[in-house]
């Protein structure tokens, strides 16, 4: 746990206090209740988009798929506010290095729900909207790992040569 504590609580470059000292100073939640409710939310996260792969044969299956899948990614990404906090990790969404993946997260949120509510032949491009959120997803994470954006890149070229 201190382990844990000490990664999350380093510097940052341009924040005075690590993670943890500037959540344990703007919240009551002890250290072992934000790590439960990092837990709880980000497993049902997971939970439900595993829980969309297995109705997706049903039917209205490709509906029922977008929606659990996109709303078991919003509590998985909304899971690291027990760590962080909502308005740290709103800055960290949209700083700088982030932004335009933040932003393509949330399209991709919000056209997934599009295609499986709004439009009556939506199913099939609700599905690419899915493959398109889990691609915006991976590259949003790979932000938070120094150098793994430019590593992904290099990768991907080499495969294309």
């Amino acid at each position: 746990m201190d382990k844990l504590k000490k990664a999350l609580s380093g510097d940052d470059g341009d924040e005075e206090q690590g993670i943890v000292t500037q959540f344990s100073d703007a919240t009551k939640l002890s250290w072992e209740t934000r790590i439960k409710g990092f837990i709880i939310c980000f497993v049902l996260g997971v939970v439900l988009s595993i829980l969309a792969t297995a109705l997706l044969f049903m039917k209205n299956g490709l509906v029922i798929f977008a929606v659990l899948y996109t709303f078991g990614n919003v509590l998985a990404l909304a899971s690291t506010c027990f760590l962080m906090g909502p308005l740290n990790q709103l800055k960290k969404m949209f700083a700088k290095t982030r932004i335009i993946a933040t932003i393509l997260v949330l399209v991709m949120f919000v056209l997934t729900l599009v295609c499986a509510f709004a439009l009556k032949k939506g199913a099939a491009l609700a599905i690419l909207c899915c493959v398109l959120q889990f691609l915006a997803l991976t590259w949003y994470s790979l932000s938070y790992i120094p150098y793994a954006r430019d590593a992904a890149k290099k990768c991907f070229s080499a495969c294309l040569d």
